[in-house]
Formats: structure tokens, C-alpha cells, sequence
């Protein structure tokens, strides 16, 4: 082995006594399989997809959720909003303010439980 193979030992170009250490991503992503498991009824959805916002907290403050009075940097992609909203529209469609959002209130599952997605599976547990 020579010098220069002895002085970069991952092969990347740079001597390893400049370089800076590699950055150990196990943690942000434990943590965040916590959060997800310890949440099961909410995810980074109510929050535009920003899992570094509270969305956990979505269903009580709601701060950081679509919609809410702290918006978090960076979240200014729409169809990413509307999702979570459940409001969506396709590129190009008219923007008629109200009409989907009261048609998508009038068929929500909590009012209507057979339209919800899994209503089939769950009636045929009771059975």
C-alpha cells in the first residue's frame, strides 16, 4: 500500500485527515420510525410532508399542519397540500373554490362510514 492509498482509505479524493466525518443517519431514522409507529393516526401527510414538523400533533394543535397558523419553511408545493387537504386537481382544470371541498365534506367516512376505504374489511370482522 502506498502513500497516497494509506492517506484515503475510502477512495474518495480527499486525504482522510481533512475530511470532514461521515454524518451517521441511524439515529434521524430511528427516530423517526418511533414517531411514525408511536402515531399511527396521523403521518407527515397533515403536514404538507415535512416529517420534521409536528405533524403528530395534528389532530389536536394543529400549528405546523396544511392550514395551520405556523407554516414551516419550505412547503410550497400545492399538490402536496392538496392531498392532504383532500382536495386535488389536475394541471390545467379550472379552480372552482368551494366545489370540491364540499363535495369531498359531504362523502367523508365519518359521516357516510360505507364510503371509507376499508369499510368492506371491517364489517367483515364483525361478522
Amino acid at each position: 500500500m502506498d502513500k497516497d492509498e494509506r492517506d484515503d482509505l475510502n477512495a474518495n479524493g480527499i486525504d482522510d485527515e481533512i475530511e470532514p466525518p461521515g454524518v451517521d443517519v441511524t439515529a434521524g431514522t430511528k427516530q423517526l420510525a418511533d414517531r411514525l409507529h408511536n402515531n399511527q393516526g396521523t403521518n407527515p401527510t397533515f403536514s404538507g410532508g415535512d416529517i420534521d414538523a409536528r405533524w403528530e400533533d395534528a389532530e389536536s394543535g394543529g400549528d405546523e399542519t396544511v392550514g395551520g397558523s405556523t407554516a414551516t419553511p419550505g412547503r410550497n408545493d400545492l399538490d402536496a397540500i392538496g392531498k392532504a387537504t383532500g382536495v386535488t386537481y389536475a394541471d390545467g382544470e379550472e379552480l372552482k373554490v368551494g366545489e370540491k371541498e364540499n363535495r369531498r365534506d359531504t362523502h367523508r367516512w365519518e359521516l357516510d362510514p360505507a364510503s371509507s376505504e376499508d369499510y368492506v374489511d371491517r364489517t367483515k370482522e364483525r361478522e
